[in-house]
């Protein structure tokens, strides 16, 4: 049965509508023809010219002052749907104070109730199930926005995810800019459930094949050629890792490695010395469609000024964390954050043996920024546009990226070189990767170095299944362990410029997922 909402809920309503900009004409509706500027409050006689509170646009001038008994006839919503269905005007009455009220007994266009014979939205016909905007939901399927009820219905329905502070229901599901919640606390450190690893990397709201809705589809993990079963201490899930390093989003974040993936004091799995290496004796081909994509075609990408690869054939005690996703209907990228450590630093760096850690998206999108053509989202462009793998290599030519060390001599057992970008050792405390190493290239080395917070991005078509394969592994031999910390999964309504960047994102982005079952 159909409820007639209080007015108040109707000015409110329309109060949130987006606003078109400001006219330079008085009177001039042709940048927002929607609007009827002789008694809009929001647009009263320019767009966007909004009356003040207890003012009133009569004529499309703002007017505050009445008389006690006046009345003025008010419609708060689209002009062309009054008296449409069952929407109709209302009336204001004048205060006591000198004041006009809310507008009163108005019934303004609501959301399309499918099946019981009454036009809502008064669009002049009862129980429609169209998709006027065209972005694959009709009003029958939930979409609160199809024609001008929005400034951009076709980014409103309910498989967009809620953009936050753009003041719209972007999800259709009757809250406005929801207060997004996490979904990785209590996870079990060694969980076999590669789905706890998307939790953990803030990815939570879940979907499945046949519906429309955004989120993840299913999680998995193998070897780097899609098959196999990694090492069970190649993965963990933490609240921290050694003393100085915290999620960045919710209370947990995922780790893989090549070795372990624990620091000293840790269980399930337990810390094994990254120089001295958990050798799980696990070999895997590479990604077949990444190798074949590299120039030349199979043989493995390295940081320019650095030797070839001597990869072999196949990677060492690999793991591989495998996301299939689908993309909000408004969504145009992603964006995580990785912190990359290795014990090769800093002897093996720029050598022919360096481990390799990999982001490799699968998606539709064929705009602009362009995906990488390889598929590989874990790369530095430096301003000259030199390509480095994320990796140890970041630590050669003081990319800036390679942030977590002691600065000094690299490369003393590979290419030698020299960083002077370290600027902490902080988020190497406790980790392992920590201990004094007197001797290996410099007096004043560690056991290990980190590039610090990274952030990778990549573009997305909306509405898409995306596949992330997320993998890291030992080259040559299984010698000298890497790890990679991943957490704060997000979305945005912008493009992205594809790759990885130093620190955290800048451009205007959404944590993915809200309060009704939109996670982060």
């Amino acid at each position: 049965m159909r409820s007639i909402l209080p007015a108040m809920f109707f000015v409110g309503l329309a109060s949130a509508l987006v606003a078109c900009g400001p006219s330079s004409t008085a009177g001039d509706n042709s940048d927002c023809p929607d609007k009827d500027l002789s008694r809009d409050l929001m647009n009263c006689g320019a767009c966007g010219h909004a009356c003040g509170v207890g003012e009133v646009c009569v004529n499309g001038d703002c007017d505050g002052a009445c008389d006690q008994g006046e009345t003025l006839e008010c419609y708060d919503g689209h002009p062309s749907t009054e008296d449409v269905g069952p929407c109709r005007g209302g009336m204001r009455m004048c205060l006591p104070s000198g004041q006009w009220s809310e507008c009163l007994g108005q019934i303004v266009p609501a959301l399309e109730v499918c099946g019981n014979g009454i036009d809502e939205n008064c669009s002049g016909e009862a129980d429609e199930n169209t998709d006027e905007d065209m972005d694959g939901f009709t009003t029958c399927d939930g979409d609160c926005c199809d024609s001008f009820e929005c400034a951009q219905p076709g980014l409103v329905n309910p498989g967009a995810f809620d953009a936050a502070g753009n003041a719209l229901d972007d999800d259709c599901d009757g809250m406005i800019d929801n207060t997004a919640v996490v979904c990785d606390m209590g996870l079990v450190s060694g969980s076999p459930n590669a789905v706890d690893y998307a939790k953990a990397m803030d990815i939570c709201q879940t979907a499945t094949e046949a519906s429309r809705r955004w989120g993840l589809i299913d999680a998995a993990f193998s070897l780097t050629n899609g098959t196999g079963t990694p090492a069970a201490e190649a993965r963990s899930i933490r609240t921290m890792f050694g003393t100085g390093l915290v999620p960045q989003a919710g209370s947990s974040f995922t780790l893989l490695s090549s070795g372990n993936a624990a620091s000293p004091g840790q269980t399930n799995p337990s810390h094994v010395d990254f120089t001295t290496s958990a050798e799980h004796d696990i070999s895997a081909p590479f990604p077949a469609d990444w190798l074949a994509l590299q120039n030349p075609a199979g043989q493995l990408p390295n940081a320019m000024g650095c030797p070839m690869i001597n990869g072999g054939t196949a990677a060492e005690d690999p793991v591989m964390l495998t996301l299939r996703v689908r993309a909000p209907s408004n969504a145009k990228s992603f964006s995580f954050q990785s912190n990359f450590y290795s014990a090769e630093y800093p002897e093996w760096v720029c050598s022919p043996y360096n481990d390799f850690f990999v982001v490799l998206l699968d998606s539709m999108w064929n705009g602009n920024p362009a995906n990488p053509t390889d598929k590989n989202l874990a790369f530095y462009r430096n301003p000259a546009g030199i390509i480095y793998p994320v990796g140890v290599n970041l630590a050669h030519g003081n990319t800036g990226l390679f942030t977590q060390c002691v600065n000094g001599t690299t490369g003393c057992l590979g290419t030698g070189g020299t960083i002077s970008t370290c600027q902490s050792t902080a988020q190497l405390a406790g980790t392992g990767f920590d201990r004094p190493a007197a001797g290996s290239c410099d007096l004043n080395s560690l056991s290990g170095g980190g590039t610090g917070w990274l952030t990778t991005s990549g573009n997305v078509k909306g509405g898409e299944i995306i596949t992330l394969r997320i993998a890291i592994w030992d080259t040559s031999d299984q010698r000298l362990d890497s790890l990679v910390v991943l957490d704060n999964f997000q979305w945005s309504v912008d493009t992205s410029d594809p790759g990885t960047v130093i620190g955290k994102p800048t451009r205007p982005v959404n944590p993915a997922g809200s309060s009704s079952n939109e996670l982060r």
